[in-house]
């Protein structure tokens, strides 16, 4: 099913390339315990991907992961734009972490009731990861929010320019009723719903301002394919060592 294949990639897309992202805070965070942090999540989101494409593999006949990792073109990549940007400050990595993972558990939670049995599966192993990098993410909000004035205003600057941005998690597909309709996945709106409550109670309490955004399709594209400039230069630096020997046994 075409529907089913989109919402894999798509999930897959996203925990890879913001897993590759996150890696490259190893050996730059602000304190020792960050850059163990971040790279221990960043090797969760990776191996999250190679679950998915191990699904898309075994179960729905697509190439191997390691080809859905590595050898697809840009534009068959369905990545949201906002994994795709890098780093930058403390500050951006700091919300886009918050933002991002909040989707991503409460996705993995609609996951856990889903109709596709290798889906569901999968949801129920690691939604327990999933929880810790949630409790991260607050816990930093939380801390950075209550810190000094710089830090407090540096966040909320990082919110207002990214939660735009975010909202390109949610873009609907043209056949996501098909989901919807089998009991597969809830959908975006659904998803959404559940995540503006949860991250709006969550800056409230930390004394954030969720911004008011005019374009609300600011961030879209990428799960049709189109990507911001920064797609490009993160799959040439993952795929370096794999096209150099890519029939190679290790």
């Amino acid at each position: 099913m075409q529907a089913l294949r989109n919402l894999l990639l798509k999930t897959a897309d996203d925990a890879l390339i913001l897993g590759h992202r996150n890696s490259e805070w190893t050996g730059l965070g602000p304190i020792l315990e960050e850059d163990i942090a971040f790279s221990s999540m960043a090797q969760d989101k990776i191996g999250h991907a190679l679950a998915l494409y191990t699904i898309l593999h075994d179960q729905l006949g697509e190439p191997e992961p390691d080809h859905l990792a590595f050898r697809r073109p840009e534009k068959e990549f369905y990545c949201c734009h906002m994994v795709e940007l890098p780093i930058g400050e403390y500050d951006f990595t700091t919300i886009r972490h918050f933002l991002f993972d909040h989707a991503e558990l409460l996705r993995y939670d609609l996951f856990s009731n889903s109709a596709y049995g290798p889906l569901s599966a999968l949801a129920r192993k690691i939604k327990g990861e999933l929880k810790y990098h949630v409790l991260h993410a607050d816990s930093w909000v939380m801390r950075l929010s209550r810190g000094t004035d710089e830090s407090y205003n540096r966040l909320q600057s990082a919110l207002n320019n990214t939660y735009s941005l975010a909202l390109g998690m949610f873009e609907i597909p043209d056949n996501e009723q098909e989901l919807i309709n089998d009991k597969i996945f809830s959908g975006e709106n659904k998803l959404k719903s559940l995540w503006e409550e949860k991250v709006g109670d969550l800056a409230k309490k930390a004394g954030l301002e969720i911004p008011v955004v005019e374009n609300k399709m600011a961030g879209f594209g990428g799960r049709k394919g189109h990507h911001t400039e920064f797609l490009h230069g993160i799959l040439e630096e993952m795929t370096q060592v794999f096209k150099l020997e890519e029939k190679v046994e290790w």
